[in-house]
């Protein structure tokens, strides 16, 4: 009995030193945090307020994504979440100040950024329902006269953007000529880009995946520096994005279904050059306004990154 005693009373000292001692670290904390507030303005309060608003919103998802057009799916991999249609327009409209109304099916990001990352990158997901798309050019396409075609067209297409209000762009060279992989019926490549009055040049990958009747469409949205990383994870996102038993490449019936009037060149190239203009073709989703307060108010967001990782974990329950 007195032994007991003699722990009760230790346990018992113990828990109150713990106690004083968080209480302590707690009252810092708030001091400190208090301190920190007082240097933001008014503007940039707002915008931290904006931003958990924003943060609360998205529901990141993982696992097997069936996605809105009936005949693709996303198996999202460890390392990766998916946000739907309407929380992925939040990011690219809102947070990253690309035009609204572009809807998509929707996108994909490393699970370790949040949409406030100065580094953060992202894949959008959309659907291409033309038709069937043939792959028997494929080997036969000169992917260097291409390009030379592409930036020629990139540079006649520069007055109509500038004077619809967008700046001017360069397609500067192949970041990673085009590859296709006629097992699995999937395409990839990148080009790098330079943006009139940019000091960092864009990066825009591309992923196509081709199904019986259309094309799963995967754009990445990053910077060149990020390209090292984007390789690393190429195979990885390609992997995830597959069509559903019935509609793979290899399901097509020349006897009923629909057949694209492109091949795999303008795949690349941008099939809309013969449909709506190159202009239409060269609207890319980028990353900008919000590096504005970047610098500036950059720890707040790892209590916004620390909340975002809460909901992931509580998704995966």
């Amino acid at each position: 009995m007195k032994l007991s005693l003699n722990y009760g009373l230790y346990a018992i000292l113990i828990f109150i030193t713990v106690q004083s001692s968080q209480l302590l670290a707690q009252e810092q904390n708030e001091s400190d945090n208090s301190a920190v507030e007082q240097e933001y303005t008014e503007e940039e309060k707002a915008y931290i307020e904006w931003a958990n608003g924003v943060m609360e919103r998205l529901e990141p998802q993982t696992g097997l994504v069936q996605l809105p057009n009936g005949k693709t799916e996303i198996q999202v991999q460890e390392g990766f979440v998916y946000f739907n249609p309407e929380q992925a327009e939040i990011i690219l409209s809102e947070v990253w100040g690309n035009p609204p109304g572009q809807m998509t099916e929707g996108l994909l990001m490393p699970d370790h950024y949040t949409p406030f990352d100065s580094d953060a990158w992202a894949v959008t997901v959309e659907y291409e329902n033309d038709g069937h798309v043939s792959d028997e050019d494929a080997s036969e396409i000169d992917y260097s006269d291409l390009l030379e075609s592409m930036q020629d067209d990139t540079r006649a297409a520069n007055s109509q953007r500038q004077q619809m209000g967008y700046p001017a762009i360069e397609l500067v060279r192949w970041a990673s000529a085009p590859y296709y992989d006629a097992n699995t019926h999937k395409l990839h490549w990148a080009k790098e880009l330079k943006f009139e009055e940019s000091e960092e040049n864009t990066l825009n990958y591309n992923v196509r995946v081709l199904g019986r009747e259309g094309v799963l469409v995967l754009n990445f949205i990053a910077g060149m520096n990020q390209l090292p990383e984007i390789q690393n994870k190429i195979e990885s996102v390609m992997g995830m994005a597959n069509f559903k038993t019935g509609q793979t490449y290899d399901d097509f019936d020349s006897s009923v279904d629909k057949v694209a009037a492109y091949g795999i060149g303008a795949l690349v190239a941008g099939k809309v050059l013969s449909k709506a203009g190159f202009f239409a073709a060269a609207l890319i989703f980028l990353k900008k306004f919000w590096f504005i307060f970047a610098i500036a108010i950059a720890g707040v967001f790892q209590f916004v990154k620390g909340r975002f990782s809460s909901k992931e974990a509580n998704q995966d329950r």
